[in-house]
């Protein structure tokens, strides 16, 4: 398949992140920046670590609370310009007639004469509390929105680590099935071979050949597993649509060193941006409380302008004018006790939900940890199960062959157990890596995690 060259374009977004396997792919990514020469989407071989970090720069969300940083870094530039001189300029050239007064019954006015006027006018606040807490709410508003931005950029890092995850889970499943096909043709092959020589019924036959139809089925729904799960990374990575994935890392079997509860908390409360941006939050909404309990205190500000006036530019006069205002609030319809009121609230509430925040990171930080150690103590037990499962199967196989008087539920039954054992492990194996995952994403680690 040729792509067009708007799908061509959006592999520009993800070269940064994945120039190795891009490289790899047969995706030129020279100097232009151009991809127009490669007539095919080659496969692409993407690891975990690589996927992490194409979830950062290419993922449409993340890119968003970006553009959210820059919208309140002009939030800061604004308030800031509002305590800083205003200066402004004006040439204005006018032809004008004065009216004098009526002179008996009759109206007069002068002839029209010309008036030149230039001027430059600045106005300087050179005290104002609110203007001053009204700044540094912005700048925390700024931190908060960067602090939200990273918090953003860990949820969708989880979410690809998880899919990542399912994926290696379905090829998992489907390498499981195979495996218990080939099983299944062999012993088929025993069965048949009794059959031929009178030994055993056509039922033992159908039996295996029922089995071996639903292992087949279970694999095709595997495949489409792992489809759906390359296909949900692709979106999460801003990929082409036509590209083709190939996971190529592999699941951790054995998860050693399981960190202590203590040590894994002040890790999550001094990493999560969650409490960072909570923490970010209260303060801007004690500065906006104290911005406008700072509208009661007077506020000093200098005026002034220059300019020449005349009838032409040649015959001008230079004025000006210079004032220093004290401005006191007195009343405003108790509109400003108003917002005093609303800003206190508001102050309070993200106080409360700080509380929220911190039950809630502790709470995963738990739950993750216990899900690590179960699936550790599963992982366990599923790999002593599938032990004697294929012992158990051996045995019945063994049996099977050499006295003709034994029956094929042996060997059925030895079959069951060793498909389940094998599931068990693999179910074992991927709640194992999930909660890796999970214990990564509560204590702000998964730029580590591969």
């Amino acid at each position: 398949m040729v792509p067009s060259p708007a799908l061509l374009g959006l592999c520009l977004l993800v070269v940064p992140a994945l120039e190795p396997g891009l490289a790899q792919a047969g995706i030129s990514t020279g100097e232009s920046g151009s991809l127009a020469q490669s007539h095919t989407l080659q496969p692409l071989n993407l690891t975990l670590k690589e996927a992490l970090a194409a979830a950062i720069n290419n993922n449409p969300d993340v890119l968003l609370y970006k553009e959210r940083i820059q919208e309140a870094q002009g939030q800061v530039q604004t308030q800031l310009g509002a305590m800083l001189p205003n200066i402004s300029a004006d040439v204005r050239q006018s032809r004008r007639t004065q009216f004098l007064g009526t002179i008996g019954l009759s109206p007069v006015r002068t002839d029209p004469f010309s008036i030149l006027d230039t001027r430059i006018s600045a106005t300087q606040n050179l005290f104002s509390l609110s203007l001053i807490q009204r700044w540094r709410a912005s700048r925390k508003s700024l931190h908060v929105t960067e602090q939200e931005s990273e918090a953003k950029q860990f949820d969708t890092m989880a979410t690809v680590a998880l899919v990542y995850m399912e994926g290696l889970k379905a090829m998992a499943m489907i390498n499981m099935h195979e495996t218990n096909q080939q099983v299944m043709n062999e012993l088929l092959e025993i069965v048949r071979q009794r059959q031929r020589g009178g030994v055993a019924m056509g039922l033992d036959t159908a039996r295996l050949e029922a089995q071996l139809a639903a292992e087949k089925q279970q694999a095709s729904s595997a495949r489409y597993d792992l489809e759906h799960a390359k296909l949900s990374l692709i979106n999460l990575l801003a990929l082409p649509a036509e590209m083709r994935l190939i996971l190529t890392d592999e699941w951790l079997k054995d998860m050693r060193g399981i960190p202590a509860t203590q040590g894994a908390m002040e890790e999550a409360l001094s990493r999560r941006p969650e409490i960072q941006a909570q923490h970010t939050r209260v303060k801007a909404s004690e500065l906006a409380y104290s911005s406008i309990t700072g509208e009661r205190v007077p506020s000093l500000v200098a005026q002034g302008d220059y300019g020449l006036v005349g009838n032409r530019w040649n015959n001008t006069l230079d004025t000006y004018n210079m004032a220093l205002i004290l401005q006191i609030p007195i009343f405003d319809g108790a509109q400003r006790e108003g917002r005093i009121a609303q800003a206190r609230s508001q102050w309070m509430q993200e106080s409360l939900r700080m509380r929220s925040v911190l039950n809630q990171v502790k709470m995963e930080v738990h739950d993750a940890l216990a899900s690590l150690t179960a699936a550790q103590e599963q992982v366990n037990i599923a790999q002593a199960g599938l032990q004697m499962a294929t012992k158990e199967l051996n045995l019945a196989r063994e049996r099977y062959t050499i006295l003709t008087s034994t029956s094929h539920f042996e060997l059925t039954n030895g079959l069951s157990s060793l498909t389940r054992a094998r599931e068990n492990l693999v179910t074992a194996l991927f709640q194992l890596n999930a909660a890796r995952v999970h214990l990564a994403r509560s204590t702000g680690n998964l730029h580590t995690l591969n």
